[in-house]
C-alpha cells in the first residue's frame, strides 16, 4: 500500500503547473536542455493502476501530471519511498526557501540537470531570485555579487558536488545563522536533488510544456 500523503497543495507544485504539463521535444544540449533528447522510460498514463493513482492523483493539474512524478510512478513502491523525503524537503524543511532554491539551483546546474533547473526557477523568481542571480548561480559562489551568506550556500553545493565533505570553514560559516537540523537539512537538501538530477537525466524526462533551460548566450 503506497504512504504518499494526498492533497498535496505546496507553493512548488502550483508554480510547476504555470509553466506548463505537456510533454515537449528536448532542446539542444547547447540551447540549455535535457541531456537526451528522448525518454529511456516513458511516463505512466491513464488508465492509471490502483498504486499509480494514489501518487499521481494529488499531483494531478488540468488533467495533465508533470514527468518528473509520472515517470517515478513506473515503479509505484520506489517512487512512493522517495516521494515521502521530497515532499518533507519542498513543505516541511525549516531552510528558508530562498536558502533553499539556491542550493538546489547550484547543484542541479553543476550536474546538468536541465529539467531540475527548469522546475524550480518560477519558484526561486518568486522568493527575490532574479534572472541576474540566475546567471550566477552558473558562475558559482566566487561570482561578484554575491552577499557573503549567498556565496557560503553555493559553497557548501560545490564542495559536497566535488568532495561529498562541507568544509570546516563553510560549514563554521553556515553555523553562524543555521540551527543543527538546518545543517543537516542543507547537507540532505544538496544530496536529495544531486539525486533527482541523475533521476532526471538518466532516465531521460523531457521538458514540459514552457520550461526554460540553463541561460545561455
Amino acid at each position: 500500500m503506497c504512504t504518499v500523503k494526498l492533497g498535496v497543495r505546496s507553493l512548488v507544485f502550483i508554480l510547476l503547473f504555470i509553466l506548463g504539463s505537456s510533454p515537449a521535444l528536448a532542446q539542444d544540449r547547447n540551447s540549455g536542455g535535457t541531456p537526451l533528447d528522448e525518454a529511456r522510460i516513458a511516463r505512466v498514463v491513464k488508465p492509471w493502476t490502483p498504486a499509480q493513482r494514489e501518487i499521481l492523483e494529488p499531483r494531478e493539474r488540468n488533467g495533465q501530471v508533470l514527468g518528473v512524478w509520472s515517470t517515478c510512478a513506473q515503479a509505484p513502491e520506489l517512487c512512493s519511498a522517495w516521494l515521502v523525503f521530497t515532499d518533507y524537503l519542498l513543505q516541511d524543511s525549516t531552510l528558508p526557501t530562498r536558502d533553499r532554491e539556491l542550493l538546489i539551483l547550484r547543484i542541479g546546474y553543476l550536474n546538468g540537470g536541465a529539467y531540475e533547473w527548469a522546475a524550480h526557477t518560477g519558484l526561486a523568481r518568486s522568493v527575490g531570485i532574479t534572472d541576474e542571480d540566475l546567471r550566477r548561480i552558473m558562475a558559482g559562489p566566487d561570482a561578484t555579487g554575491w552577499s557573503p551568506w549567498d556565496a557560503t550556500l553555493l559553497r557548501a553545493a560545490d564542495e559536497l558536488h566535488t568532495s561529498a565533505l562541507v568544509s570546516d570553514s563553510t560549514w563554521n560559516a553556515l553555523a553562524s545563522r543555521y540551527t543543527q537540523r538546518q545543517l543537516m537539512e542543507t547537507v540532505f537538501t544538496v544530496g536529495q536533488y544531486n539525486l533527482v538530477a541523475m533521476y532526471l537525466n538518466s532516465l531521460g524526462v523531457q521538458f514540459e510544456e514552457g520550461f526554460e533551460g540553463f541561460p545561455v548566450p
